[in-house]
């Protein structure tokens, strides 16, 4: 039997990549690598990166930084970077990083086993071989494999990836240049591992992809689904309580999804529908392909199909070109649409994407001045949109008890708003409650469980 090696995973970004690492993780403890949350008893680190924003980018190569030392103290420590980072930069990462042992893709994260073993080979051999292992190689012909999570330890929800890669590009977007073209799963590999997981306790699953409203579109799909076809067969698994799905482009929003939200009863009342901008002059340089006329008509139809649905979106401000009246226009959608939530961002220039070389930059002192405006009206906004729900009760699906409060629990809405309460009883993460909301606050609700 081998002896038992420890592995180290860091994540840094989206939900893709949170998948991502669940999917090494469990590679690795095939390959004899448990998993350690003390990175000085790692045999191997893995960083998984992002680069869609710069900030998230210099987080990994400031911890990267930091492992030369441990590298220089222990030369048999593998170190891998992987994720967009890795895809992005390949091998110009050694010129930053020489000590890296492997760089792998997204693409290529079902290869890890493999490459680590060749690694291990070579760093154990009397050469002491320090080539680095290159694998970012975007194929077309890329297929995401038939994959079976295991479950480590008790949950209740977890990530499924359906698709991945972009056929979109936005100007100020990296993805399909480090993920690659759009490429769907197979509906049936996905159905599989969704039932896999509720016979194994999962009550709630999020379906990921960049774009999951264009699933099942692309060239060289077999899936035989078209994403409300997709979840529809999703809804009917028995034991499943609850659906969520990301990222939604406004553009493929279509009235058969849009439908899905009065038909569904498992699907969330949750829309992530990232707008960008309330500027049509930006939206265009940003290639979005929609118009706030449109997107105003959808948000329209949503609401009408179901009025408790909740909005929430992303926004960049300080674009290049963007101007005062560019971003009044912006601050003038949030008013009119009145999101529940919203994740915003200053514009940064990102390596390979088109913005990076257009003209007429945003100063930072106006980006800081507009992203702190338009932050602080959408935090009054969503801190008046929760109050409208005060008095009423609420499912709620347990996600656990509190660290710091005694007796208090938290859950979430359907809404995807979280939910604070104090309960005597037994509950159990994944069950749901009725919640009788007293309080709003800005992040989440507080309020009393009504005993059926």
């Amino acid at each position: 039997m081998l002896p038992q090696k420890h592995a180290y995973i860091e994540t840094f970004g989206c939900q893709m990549n949170e998948r991502d690492s669940e999917i090494m993780a469990q590679l690795l403890a095939a390959d004899h690598y448990a998993a350690t949350n003390d990175m000085q008893a790692a045999d191997l680190i893995v960083i998984n990166t992002c680069s869609i924003r710069d900030k998230a980018e210099q987080k990994a190569y400031s911890l990267l930084g930091r492992l030369r030392i441990m590298k220089r103290a222990n030369p048999a420590l593998i170190i891998a970077v992987t994720g967009c980072v890795a895809q992005q930069n390949g091998a110009g990462l050694l010129k930053r990083m020489p000590f890296v042992d492997l760089i792998i893709g997204p693409q290529n994260i079902y290869r890890l086993p493999e490459l680590l073993d060749q690694q291990t080979v070579r760093l154990s051999s009397s050469t002491r071989s320090r080539r680095c292992q290159i694998a970012t190689t975007l194929s077309p012909a890329f297929r995401i494999p038939p994959f079976l999570p295991t479950i480590t330890k008790p949950s209740f929800k977890r990530f499924i990836t359906i698709m991945q890669g972009c056929n979109n590009f936005c100007t100020y977007c990296v993805v399909p240049y480090t993920r690659g073209r759009e490429i769907s799963r197979s509906a049936a590999d996905i159905l599989k591992e969704i039932n896999h997981l509720v016979d194994n306790g999962i009550k709630e699953v999020t379906l990921i992809g960049q774009n999951v409203n264009s699933y099942g579109r692309d060239d060289s799909s077999s899936t035989g689904h078209s994403f409300p076809e997709l979840l529809r067969a999703v809804n009917a698994i028995k034991g499943l309580e609850r659906i969520r799905f990301t990222t939604s482009h406004p553009k493929d929003l279509s009235l058969d999804l849009i439908g899905c939200f009065a038909e569904l009863k498992k699907l969330c009342t949750h829309f992530h529908l990232p707008v960008q901008s309330g500027s049509n002059r930006i939206l265009k340089r940003m290639n979005r392909k929609y118009s706030i006329t449109s997107y105003l008509d959808k948000v329209t139809m949503l609401r009408k199909i179901n009025p408790e649905i909740t909005l929430t979106t992303d926004i960049i401000v300080g674009f290049p070109g963007e101007t005062d009246a560019d971003f009044e226009e912006t601050m003038e959608l949030i008013d009119t649409v009145r999101f529940d939530g919203g994740f915003s961002f200053k514009y940064s220039d990102r390596p390979s994407a088109v913005s990076a070389g257009f003209p007429d930059k945003v100063p930072e002192e106006i980006k800081d001045f507009r992203l702190n405006r338009l932050q602080t009206r959408q935090n009054e906004i969503t801190q008046e949109q929760n109050q409208q729900v005060v008095g009423s009760v609420l499912p709620v699906m347990i996600e656990g008890l509190s660290k710091t409060v005694a007796g208090q629990w938290h859950g979430r809405t359907s809404g995807n708003i979280i939910v604070n309460f104090i309960s005597s009883n037994h509950l159990l993460p994944g069950q749901i409650v009725n919640i009788e909301i007293a309080e709003a606050g800005r992040n989440s609700l507080r309020g009393e469980h009504k005993l059926d």
